[in-house]
């Protein structure tokens, strides 16, 4: 059993790894023919966020790889296969939950990493990238990387989602994760400044979170900045 479970941990680990780095080259990528010149004098800098970063992945990986050999072999949680287990309408609301319960976690854990002690231990390490690239997605401490791993492992074992829709939450993750700190903005003005995109995080509003350090904690959404009042709005372009 041991052997079992260290093996799913280093597979997971080594997805996780592999699923940060083609993410964030392919944006890096991106952002070289969008913004060339964007990064220029970056490459140190740069190689230090990959360093931390597949430190992070080990830390992502190992409690997601004992959790899925727990779901595989012993039915620890409450991940389905079956559409016809829950309605077809609790599809979007087990997405809608997973991303808002994550969300809520990651605004107060974020705060709380902001509290001058905290941010000396741990925090700092992800805002010396200054400013951030596409591979400062995962650039985490230690201490940091822990508070980010727990959430959907710890999830699956109360909220019940199918593992199509785990699959698409771990996605808008590291989509929203890489692409929150490019540098540039890629999705249209007309989204970025309508309705809904007021209440939806991207790149210029986590940028200014990187130029203030006070202010846009959210991840998804900007529920709890708007809330608690610690929303200021998008970064200049």
């Amino acid at each position: 059993m041991l052997l079992a479970v260290t093996l799913s941990a280093l597979a997971m680990t080594a997805i996780v790894a592999v699923r940060y780095l083609v993410t964030s080259g392919g944006f890096a990528w991106a952002t070289a023919k969008v913004r060339p010149g964007l990064y220029d004098g970056l490459a140190p800098q740069i190689r230090k966020e990959i360093g931390w970063s597949l430190a992070s992945a080990a830390i992502y990986g190992v409690p997601a790889g004992v959790v899925a050999w727990g779901w595989q072999e012993l039915g620890w949680t409450r991940i389905y296969t079956d559409f016809a287990a829950y309605p077809l309408w609790y599809l979007p609301l087990s997405l809608f939950a997973y991303l808002f319960l994550h969300d809520t976690w990651f605004y107060w854990t974020h705060r709380w990493m902001h509290r001058p002690k905290w941010f000396r231990i741990a925090h700092a390490v992800h805002h010396a990238s200054r400013p951030p690239t596409a591979w400062a997605a995962m650039s985490f401490h230690p201490i940091e990387a822990i508070t980010g791993a727990v959430v959907i492992p710890a999830l699956v074992f109360f909220v019940p989602i199918h593992v199509g829709m785990l699959g698409l939450v771990l996605a808008i993750m590291t989509v929203m994760g890489v692409t929150n700190h490019m540098g540039w903005e890629m999705f249209p003005r007309w989204l970025v400044h309508s309705r809904a995109g007021n209440w939806v995080i991207t790149a210029s509003h986590h940028q200014r979170h990187h130029d203030e350090y006070r202010c846009n904690f959210g991840l998804y959404f900007r529920f709890w900045d708007r809330l608690c009042k610690t929303d200021n709005g998008l970064a200049r372009p």
